[in-house]
């Protein structure tokens, strides 16, 4: 039986199994899937007989899982930069792997780069030398013994600089940014060591920071040992923190306990939002929680209103068997997986006993790939008293119904209450009232209250021209830069058909290439009859600058080939 790998635009040049060559054949490419490579043993193997296999390839520069930015794309301007993105099919586009979360493995590398930069992987860091082959280039090793799945393994490359921001963490980023994230994160060590509280020991040993260039184009990404972030974070206020609280999550739900393939990907997500709400409940008071959760709520009303609600991808459980997962990608494992979560809290006996069933599971499965079903049958074993409440649940509903879920769980609206009132009075002002708004109704709302605000505002979109000219007269959010805000008011603004935003939404889809918020700017743009083909002139203008995955999708939503 030939051994399977699986690869995307690699050439591979050579396999040599115990120091003898083998023969390979690279299978046809299918399309996101790439190509099967296929290896036969030249000698016949037997069961548990420990082989080496080494294989010399080369990636693409188009390889899905990389993206290499020139000098000019950097901060310092100065040296190339590369990052991976490995999740969640990548892997295969940067090495020959068995690319399923399905598959644990430990690693360690050695990575020859120009010396005046530096390496770094989702690693603990074990030394650096001078490249004995080339005096002007370095070597940094790395070792990764806990087994992770391949999606976790990641590289960065790039003119980067550290600041200690905590006794096992490190925040790492080109040096224009370093003061400002170090700063932004610093209440990194008191969440790691509340979710310890919460998931049980911190097994990875470091945990660092890394801060990308703006086209990183994820919010976060759990790679162990060296979280990687998007700067859009930095607010100058910490407010978008809760982030940080996500990815740290993760090195318990995710990272321990990984969903066994990419149908059950709420169980990575809807875990790691529920334990990240946890994080800023104890930093920040419950009242903060509940009113992080029913945002939560609506951020997945949007989302099914977005795909239709009887679109598969709605559903919790997915079927992915010839999709793209980064197709399929939406806020719908992370909303709709959290409620579940919330909802059984409510049910069960609330928060402290729900915690002590997710340690509880977390101790059970790390450093297994689990399904649903092994979650729920440790579900009912953990509450085997409680059994009769769990029969209530619709279950079948819950995890393989698209749409809403069943239930809405129960939300404290204290600090929701502000936002949705403020909202209602734009809504439903008549032209003679818009004089009564001033900056002061702004006054005692936080930056997360001003986000939910425009967020209520923008369910009720579009609002009349004269409201959001209004608007900005009386808050100015133009001048605001917290990312979040900015997101939902420029698209307020296109969706209301203010043309004067459009220059705006424009810049902010393309200075930066996080998905969140890159792909409804141009979704919005290009429905919108006055920017519709400077959309997609500025799409294609920009589309060889961005991240490859974020190409591709906006590529789709623009239905342009």
């Amino acid at each position: 039986m030939p051994e399977v790998l699986d690869t995307k635009d690699l050439a591979i040049e050579r396999v040599v199994i115990g120091g003898q060559e083998a023969k390979f054949t690279l299978g046809e490419s299918q399309a996101h899937k790439g190509s099967p490579l296929e290896i036969t043993a030249p000698v016949a193997l037997s069961r548990d007989q420990e082989v080496v296999i080494e294989i010399s390839f080369e990636t693409s520069p188009k390889s899905s899982a990389l993206q290499w930015l020139t000098p000019e794309q950097t901060s310092g301007k100065k040296h190339p930069y590369l990052f991976s993105q490995c999740q969640a099919t990548h892997c295969r586009a940067i090495l020959p792997c068995q690319d399923t979360p399905s598959v644990k493995l430990t690693y360690t590398a050695e990575v020859s780069v120009p010396k005046e930069l530096v390496a770094l992987m989702s690693a603990i860091r074990d030394g650096e030398a001078p490249d004995p082959g080339d005096p002007s280039r370095k070597v940094y090793r790395f070792s990764q013994k806990v087994p992770i799945p391949c999606y976790l393994i990641a590289l960065v490359v790039g003119a980067l600089e550290s600041r200690q921001i905590g006794p096992r963490t490190l925040v790492w980023s080109e040096k224009e940014q370093v003061e400002q994230s170090a700063y932004e994160f610093s209440e990194t060590e008191s969440m790691l060591k509340i979710a310890e509280d919460l998931g049980g020991p911190y097994v990875w040993g470091q945990y660092d920071l890394l801060v990308l260039p703006p086209s990183f184009p994820y919010g976060g990404m759990e790679n162990p040992c060296l979280t990687f972030v998007t700067p859009t974070l930095l607010a100058g206020d910490k407010s978008l923190s809760n982030v940080i609280a996500h990815e740290i999550s993760h090195s318990w739900t995710g990272n321990l306990v990984t969903s066994k393939t990419w149908d059950h990907f709420w169980l990575n997500e809807g875990h790691t939002v529920y334990l990240e709400r946890h994080i800023c409940g104890r930093l920040f008071g419950e009242k903060f929680r509940h009113f992080h959760a029913l945002g939560g709520w609506g951020e997945l009303q949007n989302t099914i209103k977005t795909f239709g609600e009887t679109h598969p991808f709605t559903k919790l459980v997915v079927d992915l068997a010839d999709v793209d997962p980064d197709v399929a990608y939406s806020p719908v494992p992370y909303e709709k997986g959290f409620a579940l979560l919330f909802y059984l809290e409510q049910l069960l006996g609330g928060p402290e006993v729900f915690l002590g069933f997710l340690k509880a599971y977390v101790e059970r499965f790390s450093y297994k790939s689990i399904t649903t079903d092994d979650w729920k049958a440790f579900l009912y074993s953990h509450f085997k008293d409680k059994v009769d409440l769990l029969d209530q649940v619709d279950w079948n509903a819950w995890l393989y119904a698209p749409g809403l879920p069943p239930v809405k769980p129960a939300y404290d609206m204290t600090l929701t209450d502000a936002c949705v009132a403020l909202s209602q009075r734009w809504v439903t002002a008549k032209e003679e009232d818009l004089s009564s708004f001033s900056a002061t109704d702004l006054k005692d709302l936080s930056s997360h209250q001003v986000k939910e605000f425009l967020a209520q505002v923008l369910q009720k979109a579009p609002l009349p021209l004269g409201h959001v000219k209004r608007m900005q007269e009386v808050y100015d959010f133009n001048a605001v830069n917290n990312s979040e805000i900015r997101f939902r008011w420029l698209r307020l603004c296109i969706q209301s058909g203010w043309e004067d935003a459009v220059p705006l939404a424009l810049a902010m889809a393309t200075q930066q290439g996080r998905m969140k918020f890159t792909r409804p700017l141009f979704r919005d743009l290009a429905a919108f009859d006055k920017s519709r083909e400077q959309s997609v002139r500025a799409f294609l203008e920009h589309r060889a600058r961005m991240h490859p995955v974020t190409a591709m999708l906006v590529g789709k939503d623009l239905q342009v080939g």
